[in-house]
C-alpha cells in the first residue's frame, strides 16, 4: 500500500498547495509528507512540484499526473465501497466537518454511539463556523448552516431552521425595544456579528413588508464563533440573530427575548455536502443517514412548545 499512500499524500498536496497542510491532512508529519513526494519523484523521474521557501506550485508533469492519480485513487475508493456494501462490513475513516453549534449540540454527542453501531469506522470531526471548501479540504461530509442555490455539491436538506433575533432583558432596559429592522439602524444598536472570511451575516437579510430586505447592520463586537456571540448577547452586550434551535432553552428561561419581530429574519436549513461520487460509499450513507435521523428529530424537539409568534 506504500505507492497508493504516496498517491493520496501526492493528491492531497496538490489541492491543498502545501506540504504542511497535506501531512496534517493525512495525519503525518511533514518530513513523512515530503519523503513520500520524494519516493514518487525518483520512481516516475520527473519534478512533480517547484519549491522554494515561500511557495510550492506543481510542474507540468505534476499537473498531468494529477489526473491520473486522483483517477486512480477514485478507482480504488470506489471498489473498495463495493465490496464493503457487499460484505456489509463498513469500514475506514469518515472526515466530518461542522459549525460550531451544530457539531457541539447535534453532532459530537452522537458520535460515540454511531461508532458503537459500526465499530469498524473512524469519524474525524472537524467544528468552525468558517467556510468550508468541501472538496479542496478532502471531506467526506459537511453539514451547512445557510441557503445554498447553486452547488456543484451533492446537498441533502435536513431541516428548514426559523431564524430570530434576540438579545437580553438587560440590553432591552438600556436601550429600548426595536419594533422592526429599520429601528435597529436608526437608533444604532449594537448588532453581534459573525464574521470571517466571506461571511454575509453583517447583511442581516428580514422580512418586510416589502418582502425581504438587506439590513447592513453594525456593531461593537464580532466574532467568527457563534457560540461566542451568544454568550454576549446573555451578556446584554447586544443583538444577536440565531436558528430558533440554538436558543430555545434561552427563550424559555427568559434569559434572551425576541426582538424587531415585526420584520423577522428569513429562514435558513440546515442541509448536509458530500461530494456526488463519496455517496457511494457505504460508512457515508451511513453515517448521514444516523445524523440526519438525530438531528431533525432534536431540533424539532428543542422548539416544541416554545411560544415565539410567527413561528
Amino acid at each position: 500500500m506504500s505507492y497508493v499512500n504516496n498517491l493520496r499524500m501526492f493528491v492531497r498536496v496538490y489541492e491543498l498547495g502545501s506540504m504542511s497542510a497535506a501531512a496534517r491532512d493525512q495525519r503525518a508529519s511533514p518530513a513523512v509528507a515530503s519523503s513520500r513526494i520524494s519516493e514518487l519523484e525518483k520512481h516516475l523521474g520527473v519534478r512533480l512540484f517547484s519549491r522554494t521557501t515561500r511557495s510550492l506550485q506543481p510542474t507540468e508533469n505534476g499537473r498531468i499526473f494529477y489526473e491520473g492519480a486522483k483517477k486512480v485513487l477514485d478507482s480504488i475508493d470506489d471498489a473498495e465501497s463495493a465490496v464493503m456494501d457487499v460484505t456489509q462490513n463498513p469500514r475506514g475513516t469518515i472526515f466530518v466537518a461542522a459549525p460550531l453549534g451544530i457539531g457541539r449540540r447535534f453532532v459530537a454527542p452522537h458520535v460515540p454511539a454511531f461508532k458503537d453501531l459500526y465499530p469498524q469506522i473512524d469519524v474525524r470531526l472537524r467544528l468552525s463556523d468558517r467556510s468550508i471548501d468541501v472538496t479542496a479540504e478532502g471531506l467526506d461530509v459537511a453539514f451547512h448552516l445557510g441557503i445554498l442555490d447553486d452547488s456543484t455539491l451533492k446537498i441533502r436538506l435536513i431541516a428548514d431552521c426559523p431564524r430570530l433575533l434576540c438579545a437580553a432583558p438587560a440590553y432591552i432596559a438600556q436601550r429600548g425595544m426595536p419594533a422592526d429592522g429599520a429601528a435597529l439602524l436608526a437608533d444604532r444598536h449594537d448588532c453581534l456579528n459573525l464574521r470571517f472570511p466571506g461571511a454575509k451575516e453583517f447583511q442581516w437579510t428580514l422580512k418586510t413588508p416589502e418582502g425581504p430586505k438587506r439590513f447592513e447592520i453594525s456593531g461593537p463586537f464580532e466574532s467568527d464563533d457563534g457560540d461566542v456571540l451568544t454568550g454576549w448577547a446573555l451578556d446584554g452586550r447586544g443583538i444577536v440573530m440565531k436558528p430558533v434551535f440554538e436558543v430555545a432553552d434561552h427563550l424559555r428561561s427568559g434569559a434572551l427575548v425576541p426582538v424587531a419581530m415585526a420584520t423577522p429574519p428569513v429562514p435558513t436549513q440546515l442541509s448536509c455536502l458530500s461530494q456526488h461520487r463519496r455517496l457511494k460509499d457505504p460508512k457515508v450513507r451511513l453515517f448521514t443517514d444516523y445524523m440526519a435521523l438525530i438531528i431533525r428529530d432534536t431540533t424539532r424537539r428543542a422548539v416544541e412548545g416554545l411560544m415565539v409568534p410567527g413561528l
